[in-house]
């Protein structure tokens, strides 16, 4: 019985060994009724194709990155935030809105730039008027454009000296990836310097509630209480969200 079993063993392997070399020979794949030849390819465009598809979607995949980074997307995010807070508004407006809210202002402040990216560099290229590095060149330009008219000098100097780039003639000489976190940093310090002056009138009403109350001798009643229908009724009277889509919009011009 014993070697009967090791008989079958025996064969199986060899059956498999051979239909396995057979298989390995095939040079065709049945797929949905259709047959897939696999064999090398010698032609180098194929191979050019495959990696400017695979740029493609590393570009896709950094999209996010390159919209909240080289925009004003992040400006518009903090001020708005400020804005809730300011308020003592803890979940209202929630992070839905004033995200969507600050998407829809980046691509209002952006259209002009995206649509001299897809005049001068995108179309020209899909009518192959032009290559691939002279699209991605004309298409840096009105973002570099953009980005360098937001950035302070101080900011842009710290990134030049720790790069060692301090020698240049023209703005076209300082490199993007120099010009991108000067930016960032620009935008943060004008974001908070706008949250700042915000944040002015509404703790002048904090105050006055908390010393009013205070001499009122209702120390148990919290102030934001009192205070908040106050704040919403300022920022409702001046028109506060107007004002300050104004301001973020007109702050980009």
């Amino acid at each position: 019985m014993m070697k009967k079993n090791i008989k079958i063993i025996i064969l199986s392997i060899v059956l498999v060994i051979i239909f396995t070399n057979i298989a390995s020979a095939e040079p065709s794949i049945s797929l949905f009724g259709k047959s897939v030849s696999l064999e090398d390819n010698n032609n180098p465009q194929n191979y050019v194709f495959s990696l400017q598809l695979l740029f493609l979607l590393t570009i896709l995949t950094l999209a996010p990155s390159l919209l909240i980074m080289m925009t004003g997307f992040t400006r518009i995010l903090i001020v708005l935030s400020f804005i809730r807070n300011a308020l003592g508004l803890q979940q209202t407006p929630p992070n839905q809105v004033i995200i969507g809210l600050a998407l829809f202002l980046t691509f209002f402040i952006m259209t002009p730039i995206a649509t001299e990216i897809n005049n001068e560099a995108i179309q020209p290229f899909v009518r192959e008027e032009i290559t691939q590095d002279v699209a991605i060149e004309r298409a840096m330009k009105p973002v570099r454009d953009f980005m360098f008219k937001q950035t302070r000098d101080k900011d842009l100097g710290l990134f030049m000296s720790m790069k060692g780039t301090d020698n240049v003639s023209n703005l076209d000489e300082i490199p993007t990836h120099v010009i991108i976190p000067a930016f960032i940093i620009s935008e943060l310090k004008t974001a908070f310097q706008i949250g700042f002056i915000i944040y002015i009138p509404f703790l002048v009403i904090d105050m006055v509630v908390a010393s009013t109350l205070m001499a009122m001798g209702m120390m148990m009643l919290p102030p934001v209480i009192i205070s908040l229908p106050f704040k919403i009724l300022l920022f409702i009277l001046v028109d506060g969200w107007n004002l300050i889509v104004k301001s973020l919009v007109l702050g980009f011009k």
